[in-house]
């Protein structure tokens, strides 16, 4: 969309017809896009059946600690979700790729989010534990847009993201808001349709759980003295199988003597 030769201030997505919040800002990293948007290489990014060559950028690198955000969002009705318009994804295809991540430890935690018409069919088949499943419509309602931009003659944004972008906009990363006050953000007042929840695999009281743990994080950084001479082993943890180790050194341990090198060296007359 950003690029496309009919949106009217290229590089560009705005949330309203008022062009209040462009979500395409310079910190956005899509990975995928256009016809790289496909049912295979979704499900072969969740399970990290990646091609060989695929670079990290486009690897899902996650393990059994990692909290996993999931927002689907476009036409759909019961049981599946559109992709390009040319292919779905069903609700069984999408739960057995999740049970192929709860075997492979690629999750602590899920959250799904899928905005679709009787979004809550995509949640229904579910089966692996700790996945907490929203959807912004009950079977056999519609999902629907919030409002035109008159200067390019199409919906610019469904309601239910509407409501989410506009709560999540005020949310701070160190934010007391739970999971349990995003599932009031849009009432049937306001989304014209019914949000349900699905919570039966979740372990953890959503009342208790903050927004953060999977809106935002804050990266744990353990800082190392290595100020003595003496050897320091680090384990990576996500070689927990392979005991791989890494040894860092202190500077006054592992010197190093450089000698200059004239990178013009002047040679004798021939």
């Amino acid at each position: 969309m950003p690029c496309n030769s009919r949106n009217p201030k290229p590089g560009t997505v705005f949330n309203n017809a008022h062009h209040h919040i462009n979500v395409y800002g310079d910190d956005v990293e899509v990975d995928y896009r256009g016809y790289e948007v496909t049912v295979q290489n979704f499900i072969r990014l969740l399970t990290g059946r990646v091609n060989e060559g695929t670079p990290k950028s486009k690897q899902l690198l996650t393990d059994e600690g990692s909290n996993i955000l999931i927002y689907l969002t476009g036409h759909g009705g019961e049981g599946f979700l559109k992709f390009q318009d040319s292919e779905e994804i069903t609700s069984v295809e999408l739960s057995d790729a999740f049970e192929q991540m709860y075997q492979k430890q690629r999750y602590n935690e899920i959250l799904l989010i899928t905005e679709t018409c009787q979004a809550e069919s995509m949640a229904n088949k579910l089966y692996s534990p700790n996945i907490l499943g929203i959807g912004s419509s009950k079977i056999g309602e519609d999902s629907l847009s919030h409002h035109g931009d008159p200067t390019i003659g199409v919906y610019v944004i469904d309601r239910y993201t509407y409501y989410a972008l506009e709560f999540l906009e005020k949310v701070t990363i160190n934010s007391s808001k739970s999971l349990n006050d995003f599932f009031l953000i849009c009432p049937k007042r306001v989304c014209i349709s019914t949000v349900t929840v699905r919570k039966d695999l979740y372990k953890r009281d959503p009342k208790t759980v903050a927004l953060t743990d999977f809106f935002g994080s804050v990266p744990e950084i353990k800082l190392l003295d290595l100020s003595s001479s003496e050897k320091v082993s680090i384990k990576d943890e996500k070689e927990k199988s392979d005991e791989q180790r890494f040894t860092m050194y202190s500077g006054s341990a592992n010197e190093n003597k450089w000698t200059r090198v004239d990178p013009f060296p002047q040679f004798g007359k021939m």
